[in-house]
């Protein structure tokens, strides 16, 4: 059991776990095999949604792995940020104007040493365009010349960026310690998680958990008709072997239907489908493969 200062923090929001540190999310893959999704929006493609960032959603099947083996605690995250004092408001403002009244006093200072070479590219753009323009609109001889209206200058200084800091880390507003969970029964106590919290749900946590000791890497198996894809390595290396899909008790009935569709669907996708049955009584998961076999 890791000391509960080192574990990594799962910030729950109505009982939806996020990781929002890269460095956690590393380590989470590759030293614990839990890949989560991103669902954050990158800053400058904000209309994609292919690639994303932060945060990391978690299944809460990957969740109740990582805080029973010691390795993550539960953060209510709202909790963890308490309403600010107006003094505490007021210094933060401070701190956000010297910051800005820095930075312009250095760009300032810095402007004077600019030269034709390092000019900044827009008001470089701006005058050729000008020219162009001045160009174009030379009069023909039936023309009438006149003189071309003056156009707003360019200031003739390097353009810069300001950055106007979001947050300031002398405020501690961020204040988990109260709110931290290092177990799950402590998470449900405060009301912030609930699971599992049926047969079904102990079930998948039990198949999640017994897949991953065998050293698999699991993701989500809905769009292969399963409740988890099972791949031999990272995901961003292997393809899935097995689609799985849990059953919540040995003696659970399965139709002939579901055994025919779960094995076509392997055989469709080149998986190999894992029905898992969990027996609550003794803790322990039946594992049996289905694979179609009738090839003409």
């Amino acid at each position: 059991m890791t000391d509960s200062n080192s574990r990594i923090p799962i910030s729950v929001v109505n009982k939806r776990a996020f990781i929002w540190e890269v460095d956690d999310i590393a380590v989470i893959r590759a030293k614990y095999r839990i890949c989560g999704i991103l669902t954050g929006t990158l800053p400058h493609v904000s209309q994609q949604n292919v690639f994303l960032g932060v945060p990391l959603l978690l299944m809460p099947e990957e969740v109740v792995l990582l805080v029973e083996n010691g390795s993550a605690v539960l953060v209510d995250d709202p909790r963890a940020y308490p309403e600010p004092s107006p003094e505490q408001i007021k210094e933060w403002d401070s701190a956000r104007l010297e910051s800005i009244q820095k930075q312009v006093s250095i760009a300032e200072s810095l402007k004077g040493t600019s030269t034709p070479n390092t000019r900044s590219m827009s008001e470089e753009a701006v005058r050729k365009r000008r020219e162009r323009e001045q160009r174009k609109a030379k009069p023909t001889e039936e023309e009438e010349e006149v003189e071309p209206t003056p156009k707003t200058s360019v200031s003739g200084h390097p353009a810069y960026n300001i950055v106007i800091p979001a947050s300031s880390s002398s405020m501690k507003w961020y204040s988990p310690d109260a709110c931290t969970y290092a177990s799950i029964d402590s998470a449900k106590a405060a009301g912030i998680w609930d699971y599992p919290s049926n047969l079904h749900e102990r079930a998948k946590c039990g198949v999640f958990r017994s897949l991953w000791e065998q050293g698999y890497f699991m993701g989500g198996g809905i769009k292969f008709g399963g409740d988890y894809l099972v791949y031999p390595g990272d995901p961003m290396r292997y393809h899935s072997h097995f689609t799985a899909t849990v059953i919540d008790s040995p003696l659970s009935a399965l139709q002939p239907m579901e055994i025919v569709a779960h094995g076509r669907l392997g055989t469709a996708t080149k998986k190999a489908h894992l029905i898992c049955c969990w027996d609550d009584e003794k803790r322990e998961v039946t594992t049996m493969s289905i694979e179609w076999a009738g090839f003409g």
